[in-house]
């Protein structure tokens, strides 16, 4: 199955692909190789150049791809592109330079690039200055250039380090919730069972040493044992209870952030005012096995979920192919539940081509 892609995946390509029309404006230097041919560069120079510059412009594509993937700096491709560029600087096409300093630049200490970018403005500069003379048009055109490339493309591996600290920010966030539920937990369940079992072993003990002198004694002392295991026994009942209870309205608004976190977009009619306790929990239950079922098998782009008079509907357009009419495993055990507590639960894809999870109970 495809993997789906995460908003991060897809803000990369964003940014990826934003960079690779820097680089593809390039292409300018098309017309002017053109305009060298019809000023008299021979046919097979000019065609030779032009195949060059489609190369560099591909390769200068793919090393800002490996600069985004935290790749190591790429030295035999920028020594490639370099050999590259030196024929087309000849021309020259003054394109060619700056994109290989556009290479370097994710790679290269802000120094190094300083030198490069400055080295091959006065080279080019220098051998245009030789052969037809100074021109401090070109001059100023490149050096304008230069800046502007390097300057995107900072700015875009700035952006694409943003985006990924926000969302590694998000995902640590989540793992500190969890992890903090589950120490709330811990400390629940040592207040609760601490108590009871200390005084449940020290009861035990005491019994032990009056066995064989007071076995009435004993046997008081063993009645209180039981008694407090009845009672740590309901505590811990009524505490896990409470646990696997859930807040349906803080499902709902839960569910609809992570799916509009996945770029599904949510819309969410619920009356739930009316509803038991124990239909609110079944219902966030399948509310939430169904968000699941719509991340991990589907391409979905919206989601609707109503809850009207006990009846949930939970319909998604991210139906990828045929379909069986039998609901995802997740929610077999769920339709069980449903039965039991009278109520009926279907998941299958409509002739419209959405799917829709429907679970109707008793309010």
């Amino acid at each position: 199955m495809r993997r789906r892609a995460t908003k991060l995946d897809k803000i990369r390509w964003l940014i990826v692909y934003s960079t690779d029309i820097i680089h593809l404006a390039a292409l300018i230097g098309l017309a002017e190789l053109y305009l060298r041919w019809r000023l008299g560069l021979p046919g097979w120079a000019a065609g030779g150049a032009a195949v060059l510059l489609a190369v560099l412009v591909a390769l200068a594509a793919r090393s800002f791809r490996i600069a985004v993937r935290g790749g190591s700096r790429p030295t035999v491709l920028l020594a490639v592109t370099g050999v590259i560029a030196l024929p087309l600087s000849a021309i020259p096409v003054v394109w060619a330079p700056v994109l290989w300093v556009a290479m370097l630049t994710p790679f290269g200490r802000r120094r190094t690039v300083t030198l490069a970018a400055v080295g091959s403005v006065l080279a080019v500069n220098g051998y245009v200055a030789l052969v037809s003379g100074w021109s401090w048009a070109l001059f100023a055109f490149q050096a304008l250039l230069t800046a502007l490339v390097v300057g995107c493309v900072l700015a875009n591996l700035w952006l694409w380090r943003v985006a990924k600290e926000a969302h590694e920010g998000q995902e640590a966030k989540a793992r500190l919730a969890v992890s903090e539920e589950r120490l709330r937990f811990a400390r629940d369940l040592n207040d609760l069972l601490g108590q009871s079992l200390a005084d449940i072993s020290a009861r035990t003990a005491g019994a032990q040493e009056a066995l064989e002198t007071d076995p009435a004694a004993a046997g008081r002392e063993m009645f209180e044992v039981r008694d407090l295991t009845r009672q740590a026994l309901r505590e811990v009942r009524a505490t896990v209870q409470s646990y696997r209870a859930l807040d349906l309205d803080e499902v709902l608004s839960s569910v609809r952030a992570v799916l509009e976190a996945a770029d599904v977009s949510c819309t969410v009619r619920a009356d739930t005012a009316a509803l038991s306790a124990e239909t609110r929990t079944l219902l966030a239950t399948i509310v939430r096995e169904g968000a699941t079922n719509v991340l991990k098998h589907s391409e979905a782009g919206h989601c609707t979920i109503t809850i009207t008079d006990g009846v949930l509907e939970m319909s998604n357009d991210g139906v990828n192919g045929p379909v069986g009419d039998h609901a995802p495993n997740g929610l077999g055990g769920l339709a069980g539940r449903v039965r039991a507590a009278g109520g009926t639960l279907t998941a299958a894809p409509t002739a419209e081509g959405s799917y829709l999870l429907r679970a109707a109970v008793r309010a």
